[in-house]
């Protein structure tokens, strides 16, 4: 398996805690990227759109997204959901692993292991 994975998300959430656990505790090599403190750019956000949908992107279930307007989680669309991730990055469902077969949004071990050839 290429080192080049990179895995998405925020440091002190529990889902991503065992995502990275599941990668190390299987010697796989990432990098991680905690987009609370670096960021994420629009284009990014954009790209993954593309693969695999803004909704499954936006983290409807988490407290962020219950907190907001009504008026900005009704008629959502594409564009409307980025700009809103943008802005609040604890928006993205987490984590989202990047590997060169494509994205993985959420954590499930089974998956992992699937797309990871850790059967």
């Amino acid at each position: 398996m290429p080192t080049c994975l990179t895995l998405y998300g925020i440091k002190n959430c529990d889902t991503v805690r065992k995502a990275r656990n599941w990668l190390e505790e299987h010697d796989i090599a990432y990098i991680f990227h905690d987009y609370k403190l670096a960021g994420v750019t629009a284009q990014t956000l954009e790209e993954w759109a593309a693969q695999v949908g803004w909704e499954k992107l936006l983290n409807k279930a988490g407290t962020t997204f219950r907190k907001l307007p009504d008026a900005d989680k009704t008629d959502l669309t594409e564009k409307r959901a980025i700009a809103l991730m943008l802005a609040q990055p604890t928006l993205i469902k987490r984590p989202v692993l990047d590997t060169p077969q494509g994205l993985l949004v959420g954590f499930k071990p089974d998956l992992y292991a699937a797309a990871l050839g850790k059967n």
